[in-house]
Formats: structure tokens, C-alpha cells, sequence
């Protein structure tokens, strides 16, 4: 008999920071972080401008009122014939379609030229028709990241709760991770029915299975109200401009994660409680808002479940398996590098390759969920430990395949190379949480390395002997203050060093601790007047 698994929705809403956790029987498995800081957010549609074409990277860069200019990838703008992980149901319009209204303004020429998109164009024709100062409407895909503007796209989609509309294509669609054939072909006469304004399609959710149809209808009916909203601000309003904002984590969390195998959701702030449970009932009904918790006791709602203790597995570089073994876990700029170790697992009386396989396996499962926690993305790159036999790789490839199946972000992977690494691609839509919570170290400058005693010990002779080679310092005192860290070096490894400086020179020296002093930091003071003679700064 399968053993229940209890999933529940734990929130933590703050004036400045609302967290996400999804916890299944206790354990973290998805983490989520959402700040006040007025970013461009995924999702979210702007009318903007292009403000300059550059041929040699096929892109253009568009002002869309968020300081850096957003990038648009000349493949990007002309209609997209490739929906993921969707059936094409109907690829043209219905008998049934709504004839939309006659309309004038700024909306109904961005139309116009979506229209455009559709027929055979290549990137060749994009110069000519989107020209620098050409106003045009754009979603969000990925949010600024470091030094980098938002990637955008001109292919808009508005998500619904179980539909999601998408504006200027004629697409309808049907999530293929519903396998029920009876299920699909029933969806299928729904979305069919279903009454669409001209030039616009659907494609049909994974949680729409086993919704009836008067839940599609009112889903849409949203959904067109929100296009006309955002049609409203464009005619409005001129670029740069916010058209239509992608909801909020709390929203989002209503909409995308309430599904029936949800068991609760636990929210500690009264506003979110009775958001949450309103929006709940308009669409799953009083069972479905039922399962709200508002969470009213003084231990804070993050350490009454454990989060925060699950957490900080997710700011290590070092994670522990159950085995004995670790994964190691690198952020670059260039790619994620992860490297699987065997640890104390070595020393275990078992046969090896058995308890590489083993190893190599509890590590995939454990990077499939920290991807998920640390929201990392990109190009990934595994080192599993080696494996003798192609069998084994290709098990490890299989689970990993499994593994990462149901991530909501987009992910591809490879078979295990040659040189016995595994490379794999994750989409890539917000920060990661490293970037969003911490910034790099004024001191080490993010490499998280600093020099060592010796390193210390070696400049801090260095100098010396430059200084006491002037005329001006010829058999005087001298002080040097440091890190007591790099001064234990020098009393004790490199006294004897110091001895025959100071017999050699004719000097006095001494040195001093000073705690508040940076690692890499010294200065040499003249211990008569007290003033500083020169300083190295860390």
C-alpha cells in the first residue's frame, strides 16, 4: 500500500519579504522568495520602445521603464510554432469565434503588425519591421539578473487558473502531462465549445482535469477581461509603460499550486488569509478555501514547521546524502557546477560499484530538489562519481529524467558524457535565492577567499624590507599592527625570521594585534609620534 503523502503550503508574508514553502510529509521541497523591489516580474506585459537594433547578436533592446533596456531575441518576435509540453488541439479558428468589435488606436495597430507575424517571416524581416522608436507590446520571460536587463518576448500569454489565453495566436492547446484518454477527449470538446474574440487561442492547463466546463467559461471570461484591461492602458498610455502585471506569490500561489493534492495552506498574516480564502472560493468552491489555515501563534510559522532548519541546506555549498556522500554545489556566472562525492562512504564494507550507483542516485534526487530550492538555472553541469559499466550511467540518467519531470521551470537533460559528466538546462526566470539574499563580500569580492597567514606573513616581510632599507628609518622602532590571526603566524612559525630582520637592520620592531583590522590588512606606525607610516588594505 503507497504511504500518504501529506503536502502542505506554508506562508510567511512581511512588509518587505514574502516566503513560499512547499513542504511534503515535513521535507522542503520548493522554496520561493518575493521582495518589494519594483523589478520587471515575469509574466508581467509592457507596451515599450526599441530603442536600438544590433544585427550582430539578431536582437533588439527595448525601453520598457525599468533603467536597463530589456532584450528582445530577433527569434523571440516573430510568432512561436513550438508550445512545450502541449497537444495543438485546433490551429485555426473556429466556426464559433467571436468576430471582435471594430476598433481604432494604438492596440488595434499592435494587432496589426501581430498579424503580420504570421505569415512566413523570417529573422531577416525584422529591421524593416520594427524599426528603432517602433512602440511595441512585450511579456517578461526572465527578470533582470546582475548586470543583465529582462529577456522579452512578443509571444503574450495571460495565465489563468486553468486556461491560458494567448492574444495573437490562433493555437488551442491541451497540457500533455493529462494522460487519461477519456479525460483529454473531453477537454478536448470543452475547449472546442468554448467562444473565442478573432485571433486568439487557448491552451488548457494540467489542473483543468476533471473540471467541468462552466469553470473553463468563467476562467476565460477573466482572462478577456484582463486583455481588455491591458488594451485600455495601452491606448492610453505611451511607452514606456506597465500594460498588465503578472500576480503576485500570494496570488500566484492561489492559482497555480491549489490543487487537490494540496492538503493545506498555513498563512500567517490576516490580509493574505482572507485573499487567499476569497480568491479560493471563486475558484474551487468553499471545499477548496477550506483548506486555508490562518496561523495565529507567537512561534514564528517558518521554525513551527522547521523551514527555516531545511533552509540552511539551501545557503550551504555542501549538501549531505543519506549514504554518507555530499553533493557540492557552485554558482558561476558561465553555469551551475555540481560535483558528487562518496565522503565517509567509502569506508563502508560494501561492494563499490553497489555503492557508487547508490550514491550517484541519492545525489540525483537530492540536485533534482535543490534546483528547485536555490531556484538556480542555466546550463548545469553534474559530476557524478565514475561508474564501470554503461548500465549504470544509463540508470542514473533514466532518474534523473524522472526526477526532473514535474519542475514547473523547463528543464532538459543529457546522457552522462564520455568524460563522465552529465549537462543539463533549466530555465532561467528570477534570481536565484544566493543573489536574492546575499551580495557578494566587499572584502573577498564574492570569490569567498581570503589570503592566508603565510601569504600575510611573506608581505608583511616584504614590506619591511623595503621600508628599512630608506635612509629615513635606519636603526629606528617600528610598529606593526595586523590581524591577531596573521600576528600568531609571525610569534610563533616566523619569529625566528623576524629575529635576524631585526639583528640585520639595526631596528626595533614590534607588532601588535589590532581585531578590528581586515584579514589582509597591515600598517606600519612610528611608535614614538603614533603616526602611520604606510598601510596595506585588504
Amino acid at each position: 500500500m503507497t504511504e500518504k503523502i501529506n503536502t502542505q503550503i506554508i506562508l510567511n508574508c512581511e512588509k518587505l519579504e514574502t516566503r513560499f514553502a512547499l513542504l511534503r510529509n515535513q521535507r522542503l521541497e520548493e522554496y520561493q522568495i518575493e521582495r518589494e523591489d519594483n523589478l520587471p516580474r515575469p509574466g508581467s506585459i509592457y507596451l515599450g520602445k526599441i530603442i536600438n537594433l544590433e544585427p550582430s547578436l539578431q536582437a533588439a533592446f527595448v525601453d520598457i521603464g525599468a533603467g536597463k533596456n530589456a532584450f528582445l531575441h530577433y527569434w523571440d518576435m516573430l510568432e512561436s510554432a513550438e508550445q512545450e509540453m502541449v497537444e495543438v488541439v485546433r490551429d485555426k479558428q473556429p466556426e464559433k469565434a467571436v468576430k471582435a468589435k471594430p476598433k481604432t488606436g494604438k492596440a488595434m495597430e499592435l494587432r496589426s503588425r501581430a498579424t503580420k507575424r504570421s505569415k512566413k517571416l523570417t529573422a531577416d524581416d525584422i529591421p524593416e519591421l520594427f524599426k528603432p522608436g517602433t512602440e511595441i507590446l512585450v511579456q517578461v520571460v526572465k527578470g533582470p539578473i546582475g548586470t543583465k536587463g529582462a529577456r522579452v518576448t512578443t509571444n503574450l500569454s495571460i495565465a489563468g487558473r486553468f486556461l491560458v489565453l494567448l492574444p495573437y495566436s490562433a493555437h488551442i492547446g491541451l497540457s500533455t502531462k493529462i494522460d487519461n484518454a477519456p479525460e483529454r477527449e473531453r477537454l478536448r470538446k470543452i475547449l472546442a465549445a468554448l467562444e473565442l474574440p478573432d485571433g486568439m487561442g487557448l491552451i488548457c492547463r494540467t489542473v483543468g482535469e476533471g473540471r467541468k466546463s462552466t469553470f473553463f467559461k468563467h476562467d476565460l471570461d477573466i482572462l478577456l477581461d484582463a486583455w481588455q484591461n491591458l488594451e485600455n492602458i495601452v491606448n492610453t498610455k505611451k511607452a514606456p509603460a506597465l500594460a498588465y502585471s503578472e500576480p503576485t506569490l500570494l496570488e500566484r500561489t492561489a492559482r497555480d499550486f491549489m490543487t487537490d493534492d494540496i492538503d493545506g495552506i498555513v498563512v500567517d498574516q490576516e490580509d493574505a488569509y482572507s485573499a487567499i480564502t476569497a480568491k479560493l472560493k471563486k475558484f474551487g468552491g468553499r471545499k477548496m478555501a477550506a483548506k486555508v489555515e490562518f496561523y495565529k501563534q507567537l512561534v514564528p510559522v517558518f521554525e513551527k514547521y522547521k523551514v527555516n532548519s531545511q533552509l540552511n541546506d539551501v545557503m550551504r555549498r555542501e549538501v549531505k546524502l543519506p549514504s554518507g556522500g555530499c553533493i557540492c554545489v557552485d554558482e558561476t556566472e558561465a553555469l551551475i557546477a555540481i560535483d558528487v562525492n562518496t565522503g565517509r562512504g567509502k569506508r563502508q564494507n560494501t561492494d563499490q560499484p553497489e555503492l557508487i550507483l547508490k550514491t550517484n542516485i541519492e545525489a540525483a534526487e537530492e540536485i533534482a530538489r535543490q534546483l528547485r530550492l536555490r531556484n538556480i538555472g542555466g546550463l548545469v553541469v553534474l559530476d557524478f562519481i565514475d561508474m564501470r559499466t554503461q548500465r549504470d550511467r544509463d540508470e542514473v540518467f533514466r532518474h534523473m529524467k524522472k526526477l526532473v519531470k514535474n519542475d514547473r521551470a523547463k528543464t532538459k537533460v543529457l546522457p552522462i558524457s564520455k568524460l563522465g559528466l552529465m549537462e543539463m538546462t533549466r530555465q532561467r526566470e528570477h534570481e536565484s535565492v544566493l543573489d536574492v539574499v546575499f551580495d557578494n563580500c566587499p572584502y573577498c569580492h564574492g570569490s569567498g577567499l581570503v589570503k592566508s597567514a603565510m601569504s600575510m606573513s611573506v608581505e608583511i616581510q616584504r614590506e619591511l624590507h623595503r621600508i628599512l632599507r630608506t635612509r629615513q628609518w635606519r636603526g629606528k622602532a617600528l610598529r606593526v599592527l595586523m590581524h591577531p590571526a596573521v600576528l600568531e603566524r609571525l610569534k610563533n612559525e616566523d619569529a625566528s625570521l623576524l629575529e635576524e630582520l631585526e639583528n640585520v637592520s639595526g631596528n626595533t620592531l614590534s607588532f601588535r594585534a589590532d581585531p578590528t583590522m581586515h584579514f589582509e590588512s597591515f600598517v606600519f606606525v612610528d611608535p614614538i609620534s603614533g603616526k602611520e607610516v604606510s598601510s596595506i588594505q585588504g
